[in-house]
């Protein structure tokens, strides 16, 4: 039982930083396009040296 006074505390702080990732993510417009993003592998756009 005294194990759960370790785990609950290291658990709440894996969620916060989960979720501190994500908001990140949100933010900072990773999730923005994410139609064309799937898109762009098949497009040719090599530039010559």
């Amino acid at each position: 039982m005294d194990i759960l006074y370790l785990l609950i505390p290291f658990s709440v702080v894996l969620v916060l930083l989960i979720v501190a990732v994500f908001g990140w993510a949100v933010n900072s417009g990773q999730l923005d396009d994410l139609a064309h993003e799937g898109e762009r592998i098949l497009l040719d756009e090599d530039q010559g040296p």
